[in-house]
């Protein structure tokens, strides 16, 4: 056995190597776990680890198969009142529990989000929850995501999709939603019923799951009712308060032809609600003002918004139950899924017509 090599800082890959009597290569291949190494040299190297107490490294521990008591959760932007409500329900339920969590965000971006969930799973999280819609995602980047899904279970860990669609009935997932299109659907038929026919619908962007859901919804509420579901009424942008505003006073600019709004989340309500104000209208006799979400800022918005309610901070909660519950480490354990319901909250801004 070669010498034990004493050094005064945290020992390295190369000490490992040196002590195990293989090349730092080898090493290499038997953290990542992706190569075939010899019996023999897994050995030795898994040893050096122990004695030169590189087990604290997290390579090692996941070499040794041991699952740190940590949950992941990965978001687009940390701004997000919706994202951080649900991500507390997670750190809340993670800390009962005598959890640690981790937080990542993704900005939106897929191979972003993909490089995250391959990089906890390589810190052995215990579980790694996605939170939010998916936006413009191609058909390999769900293979990927399944691929990771599968290599996640497979370790005794779990993925979790918290508001997003499921990545299949076979794919060993929990998957936590609310209803979305309902929501939708019912927030445009409560327009409808106070005489509302020509309404503005600002959605998120183009292909994100969780806009084309709530347009779905609104779009059936306007055939139940034999509204004409006029294109030129659907504005795409994002997420945020400047998309509301600009898309808004745009369509002001270019003469009122629509006598209420729905905004997709609560967060755009109130960039129409400023573009309103610079135009001299009033909320809700000149313009009815509904969103989605049903955060804080509806309330606070002068008059209060009616919007759809989602309880985040519950699914939050149950993303992390059903995450650090054993259930899916049990043989025959094929996936989770669980649907919340959403509901109209009428406050002051929608006027009846007529």
């Amino acid at each position: 056995m070669p010498a034990k090599r004493k050094t005064t800082n945290s020992p390295t890959l190369a000490d490992v190597a040196a002590h195990a009597g293989v090349s730092p290569a080898t090493v290499s291949r038997v953290l990542a776990g992706n190569y075939p190494v010899s019996r023999s040299a897994n050995q030795r190297v898994m040893r050096s680890i122990r004695e030169l107490n590189y087990a604290a490294n997290t390579h090692a521990r996941a070499l040794a198969g041991v699952q740190t008591k940590t949950i992941a959760f990965i978001l687009a932007d940390v701004r997000g009142q919706s994202f951080a409500d649900a991500a507390h329900g997670v750190e809340q339920e993670a800390s009962h529990r005598g959890w640690l969590s981790l937080i990542g965000t993704s900005q939106g971006e897929a191979a972003r989000e993909l490089a995250l969930v391959q990089l906890m799973r390589e810190q052995r999280a215990g579980a790694v929850i996605l939170i939010g819609g998916v936006t413009n995602e191609s058909a390999d980047d769900r293979a990927r995501m399944t691929e990771l899904a599968r290599s996640l279970h497979a370790s005794g860990s779990l993925l979790v999709l918290c508001g997003r669609p499921s990545l299949g009935d076979d794919v060993p997932t929990a998957v936590i939603e609310y209803d979305n299109e309902q929501g939708a659907y019912a927030m445009t038929s409560h327009l409808l019923s106070q005489g509302h026919r020509r309404i503005l619908f600002l959605a998120g962007a183009e292909r994100q799951s969780t806009s084309d859901q709530r347009l779905a919804g609104h779009r059936r509420a306007l055939h139940d009712f034999g509204v004409p579901d006029d294109r030129a009424l659907v504005e795409h942008g994002t997420f945020t308060r400047a998309s509301g505003y600009q898309l808004t006073k745009r369509r002001l600019a270019a003469g009122q032809d629509f006598t209420a709004v729905f905004a997709a989340t609560d967060v755009v309500a109130a960039g129409v609600y400023a573009a309103a104000a610079e135009f001299g209208l009033s909320i809700p006799a000149d313009l009815s003002v509904v969103g989605y979400d049903d955060v804080e800022l509806a309330q606070d918005l002068r008059p209060r918004l009616t919007t759809v309610h989602v309880p985040y901070e519950e699914l939050g909660r149950t993303a992390a139950r059903i995450a650090l519950d054993s259930a899916h480490q049990q043989p025959g354990w094929t996936g989770d899924h669980r649907l919340f319901t959403t509901h109209v909250v009428v406050r002051n801004s929608v006027s009846r017509l007529g």
